[in-house]
This record gives structure tokens, sequence and C-alpha cells, in this order.
């Protein structure tokens, strides 16, 4: 962990987030990936899943949580969460977006609403107090659209891969950071998207997991309790 993550004053709040795992297919299953450049804010050159901060035009619907994942995920890698859309719609609210419009209005604007309850909630991660930028991430299951196409933002996604969890696990060629590599491993033994599903539809209460960040003598290091 580099030196200069290290907060030495009160703890900085966590920014709420949303991240979203895309899967296609059922038995065998897979989910989406992307990597982002060398020099991205957060996690520069790692596999990550879409996802990102919630933006003050997503607190214009109830669930702004949801709404900043369904936002991320179409401007992160194209795919719109929004009942019966297909590359048609992608493509009309992308000019949209492009010529000015917030994410939230150019769905208005074509009579579209995002799917809220197509995204299932199952894990909630906090970034460790000692660092110095910090997110309250809510992760969330999504099932990829039919008729629609990965579309990656040019300049914040270098490439994108569907992959089952457990070759993204042991692949050399994938690097991932903690918190997505332990999402990983807390999905990778469902037999099939239909089971995962329906576990984390099943979820009562959402746990809040929040590592720890300590000093070794083999230098900084992620533990949770």
């Amino acid at each position: 962990m580099p030196p200069a993550a290290i907060n030495e004053g009160p703890p900085v709040t966590p920014r709420p987030s949303a991240t979203v795992l895309l899967i296609q297919g059922d038995s065998p299953w897979e989910l989406l990936m992307m990597r982002r450049p060398g020099g991205a804010d957060f996690a520069p050159g790692a596999y990550v899943f879409p996802g990102g901060t919630v933006h003050d035009d997503d607190r214009a619907f109830d669930d702004f949580l949801r709404a900043a994942a369904v936002r991320e995920l179409f401007e992160e890698v194209g795919v719109l969460l929004v009942p019966g859309a297909r590359d048609d719609e992608c493509a009309r609210v992308r000019e949209l977006v492009s010529a000015g419009a917030s994410f939230g209005s150019a769905l208005h604007s074509l009579g579209l609403a995002p799917a809220f309850d197509e995204l299932v909630m199952f894990a909630r991660w906090v970034t460790p107090a000692l660092l110095t930028r910090r997110f309250d991430a809510r992760f969330y299951l999504a099932r990829m659209a039919d008729g629609q196409s990965i579309t990656p933002q040019e300049g914040e996604v270098t490439d994108w891969l569907w992959i089952a969890p457990s070759l993204a696990l042991t692949s050399p060629d994938i690097a991932l950071v903690y918190a997505t590599r332990a999402v990983l491993e807390s999905v990778a033994e469902a037999a099939d998207a239909s089971s995962l599903f329906a576990r984390a539809r099943g979820l009562q209460d959402i746990p809040v997991v929040e590592p720890r960040i300590v000093q070794t003598a083999q230098g900084w290091e992620i533990v949770r309790d």
C-alpha cells in the first residue's frame, strides 16, 4: 500500500457508491470485468466491475444508489438497464448525454425508466478508515440485457471480458484489488446464476464489511476481523 494513501488525520467520510456484477448465461455463467487505465484514480491497471460514486443527478431518484448503479453501468460499458431497451435505445441515450443532457433527463425525455428491480444487492463494503480515498460501496447482481452490446467508455476502460469467477481468480493476466478478489470469491462457488440470484434475494440483512489496514513487518496489509 503506498504511504501517500494513508490518512494521518481524522477518518475521511466514505463516498456512497454502487458496483454491478453483470452476468450472462446460467449454467455455466460468466460475469463482466473491465480493466481501468494505468492512470486511473481508482484501481489503475486492475480488472474491476462497472461502478462508481453517486452523483448529484442520481439523487433525483428515490433510490439514488441503484440510480448510480444503472448510470455507471451505462457510462462505463454501454449497458442500459431499462425494460426492453436494445442497442437503438442505448444509442439515443448516448447521443443525448453527449449533447449535454444528464443521464436521468435523457431517460426521461425518451420515456424510459431504469429497472431498479433488476438490481439485486448482495454485499456492502466500506474502505478501511486509514485511507485517504474511501467508498461505501453497494454491490448488485444484474443480468445482461438481450439485444444490447458492450460499448466500453473510451479512456476509462482499456479492456473488458466475460469470464467465470474461478478463472478470474486464478488467471495470471488479471490483476485484482482486495475487494474485487473477495467479492469474486464470495460468488465463485455458485453452480448456476439462478441460485446466485436466489441466494442474494433471500438475504434478510446485508452485512457491512469494513476491512482494516495495519502495518506489519512486511508493510501495510488489509485484514478482516
